[in-house]
């Protein structure tokens, strides 16, 4: 298996991972910016889910299998999974940190696709890049303290 795949198949992971785990706050956000968020996050992981199947896809067509399962996913991920009870603020901070984690995940499998010249490869993850910068602005936009998010562990 190459690198790039291997990288790839944590991404896979990771995205999965934060894919539900939006959807999960989605879900369960409650408080005063309840409409705010939800749709946010409604957005949010309706995007992931779009990216979760071109990372599976390019996978495929680089020769491997694409991981698929709970627990496949598991034992790739470097983010945890979330908590269906934190306040609306604690959701917010969570998805944050997961996304920076995420981007630092896909700039290995970046460095591995341009490693072994698969411009294709690199590129989709040069806008994956994008895409989570993106997202995690939004979500420290809505922060009161935009500067340190300290309360929770990171990408917990």
């Amino acid at each position: 298996m190459s690198k790039t795949i291997e990288k790839l198949n944590h991404v896979l992971a990771d995205t999965y991972t934060l894919y539900l785990k939006t959807q999960n706050y989605h879900w369960n956000v409650t408080g005063p910016q309840f409409d705010t968020l939800h749709q946010l996050f409604g957005r949010q992981y309706a995007a992931l889910a779009l990216a979760i199947d071109e990372i599976a896809e390019r996978i495929r067509a680089l020769g491997a299998l694409a991981p698929a399962t709970y627990k496949e996913f598991e034992q790739l991920k470097s983010i945890g999974t979330g908590n269906s009870n934190y306040t609306a603020e604690e959701m917010v901070e969570c998805l944050y940190k997961s996304h920076k984690k995420v981007v630092e995940i896909i700039k290995a499998a970046l460095e591995a696709a341009e490693t072994e010249d698969d411009a294709f490869t690199a590129d989709m993850l040069t806008e994956r890049i994008g895409a989570h910068d993106k997202d995690a602005w939004m979500l420290a936009s809505t922060m009161k303290k935009t500067s340190k998010t300290t309360k929770l562990k990171e990408a917990s």
